[in-house]
């Protein structure tokens, strides 16, 4: 999806690399195991690789993430169900109004839009037409440890999964207005990580691939992913209406950063409630109502807490050195973006 860090990508070069150090990994932690038994009927390398397919975005022209995220996206999909349906990482449905899906053997096949979740940033889609894949099935994201030997698959075949290790199962805070309480990360790093499926030893679904950071544990770059624990409670929502039902949270329209517990407004989305309210890139975050924003986390945490989508949040900010309060009547996000097209 995004990059948290100033190591923003991972050159094909450096996969191969990465994929020779970690031979042994993958032969000894996952293929391997299987011979006592665990992994008797799990599914080929060469299956699994063929059920993570390229995925194709078009976004409605007129969308507001189009700005900052393009007219035209591409990233992995993961088969998941044996109708067509296929897990992706949400920001390359954000706003979209059409997609294809390519097949590692060529087959190109149109794909309705099914729903997309912010909160958790997972996205679906359904293929028009049988795909015959065999589905990935689902794992518990939950018992994953550090140090547990995975496969990272991307869309290309078997030449794009690479072995890697869980190095950290923490919290992640992003820029976005988004926050999971505990995201799971890898080493190494892969080039192709959004929508990525991450794979545990016995070849099911654990997590999709969201990021690329710089610091995944003590420095060493790797990726982030959402982990699919997240999934089955939405699933009914997301295929029977498109988004989750219920209250939303409350959105500010603000992309912040933070560096080193200093809050720093990046950039404020046009036409969303900072902006109306007169909150300006630069600004930096202090606090909300009075009480002190310790971190993005935090931040998030504090802003939640004051209710659901149309609560008014007393945000304090720092604006050209001067502490000030505005008052920012919040929005659902799904409200603001712009899913149809109108042409």
């Amino acid at each position: 999806m995004r990059t948290t860090s100033q190591r923003t990508s991972v050159t094909r070069a450096e996969f191969a690399a990465s994929r020779a150090l970690t031979a042994l990994a993958l032969a000894a932690g996952l293929v391997l195991a299987s011979a006592g038994g665990a992994l008797a009927q799990a599914p080929s390398l060469e299956a699994l690789a063929a059920a993570v397919v390229r995925i194709k975005t078009f976004i409605n022209p007129e969308g507001r993430s189009v700005a900052t995220l393009g007219a035209e996206r591409e990233g992995s999909g993961i088969v998941i169900g044996a109708d067509g349906l296929i897990l992706t990482i949400g920001y390359l449905m954000l706003e979209a109004h059409a997609a294809d899906i390519v097949t590692n053997d060529a087959r190109s096949i149109a794909a309705e839009v099914v729903g997309y979740d912010h909160e958790t940033g997972f996205g679906l889609l359904k293929a028009s037409a049988p795909l015959n894949l065999r589905p990935i099935p689902f794992g518990r994201s939950q018992e994953l440890k550090e140090k547990d030997p995975v496969l990272v698959a991307s869309f290309g075949g078997p030449d794009m999964v690479g072995a890697a290790f869980v190095v950290a199962k923490r919290e992640f805070a992003g820029s976005w207005e988004y926050l999971l309480e505990e995201a799971i990360f890898t080493a190494p790093p892969h080039p192709v990580w959004s929508g990525a499926a991450l794979i545990n030893r016995e070849g099911k679904l654990v997590g999709v691939g969201s990021l690329i950071v710089g610091d995944a544990t003590g420095g060493t770059p790797g990726n982030m992913f959402v982990p699919i624990d997240r999934l089955p409670p939405i699933m009914a929502d997301l295929l029977s209406e498109g988004r989750v039902l219920g209250p939303a949270r409350p959105w500010l329209g603000l992309t912040t950063e933070d560096a080193g517990g200093k809050l720093t407004i990046a950039r404020v989305a046009p036409g969303g409630p900072a902006e109306k309210a007169g909150v300006q890139k630069g600004d930096v975050v202090v606090g909300v109502g009075g009480r002190a924003a310790s971190g993005l986390a935090d931040f998030y945490r504090k802003v939640w807490s004051l209710g659901a989508a149309g609560t008014v949040i007393p945000l304090d900010v720092l604006q050209n050195n001067e502490k000030r309060r505005f008052e920012l009547k919040s929005i659902d996000r799904m409200d603001h973006l712009r899913f149809k097209s109108t042409f």
